[in-house]
This record gives structure tokens, sequence and C-alpha cells, in this order.
């Protein structure tokens, strides 16, 4: 039988090892593989879990999209109720530009405060990117 110094890894003789066999380098090795494939699942799950909710925002985008011709119908008929309303008090031509009128109204104040919305959006999504940063910055160094 072997001396327990022969069952040894060759780094154990230097004092470089750990209760298992490992030596250091291996288990940082070790570390770093696992790493590598924590961070690899976390992209898959998060690429799941991306097209299950892109799918639900397509149905719902589409429910809305059928809302929209239904809300602009409805607003092509009240249009043309509210024209022939007029048209029984004052000329039909009259009646349509005062309706044009007010919907030219309506339509300049929601692209003004849509506009203005639109300036505070920030499509950088700051947090990811900084998580990011911070993870490649400790694999770098993950001591340190």
């Amino acid at each position: 039988m072997a001396a327990p110094d022969a069952m040894r890894s060759p780094s154990a003789a230097d004092g470089k090892s750990t209760s298992d066999g490992k030596s250091i380098g291996e288990l940082i090795g070790d570390v770093s593989d696992d790493l590598t494939r924590l961070f690899r699942q976390e992209v898959e799950l998060a690429n799941v879990e991306l097209r299950a909710e892109a799918g639900k925002a397509g149905k719902a985008a589409g429910m809305l999209g059928g809302a929209g011709v239904a809300a602009h119908m409805t607003a092509l008929l009240l249009s043309l109720a509210l024209m022939f309303a007029l048209g029984a008090v004052m000329p039909l031509g009259w009646a349509a530009l005062i309706v044009a009128v007010v919907w030219g109204i309506a339509a300049a104040v929601l692209y003004s405060s849509g506009r203005a919305r639109l300036r505070t959006v920030n499509p950088v999504p700051k947090q990811t990117v900084e998580t990011l940063k911070e993870d490649a910055r400790w694999l770098k160094n993950p001591t340190g």
C-alpha cells in the first residue's frame, strides 16, 4: 500500500491544495466555469421569459389594435352625426368645417403632449448596464 503522501496530488506536497486534493488554481478554474455556466443559464432563462412575454404582448397589442379601429369608427360616425346635427341649423359645409377644426385642435393638443412625454423617454436600461459592468469588473478581479 502506498504512503498517504504518495496518494496526494503533486501540489499537495507544496502545501497549495485543498482537503479534496484540488489546487487553488483548479478551484478558481472551477469557480470561473461555474460562473460562466450560471451566466449562460441566466441569459437563456431571460430569453425564454422574454419570448413568452412577447407572445402575450403580441396578443394584447392585437386586441388594442382592434379597439383602436373600433374607436376610430366610433369617432368617425359621431363626427358625422355632429356634422349633420349642426347642418340642421347652418349650411352643411360650415358644419363640416367646424367639426374638422375641433378634430384639428384635438390632434394638435395630443401631438404636443405626446411629443413632450417622448422627450423624457430614455431607451438605455441604465440599471441593467450598470449591473453588467459590475459583473464584468468582478469577473476580471474576483478577489478584490
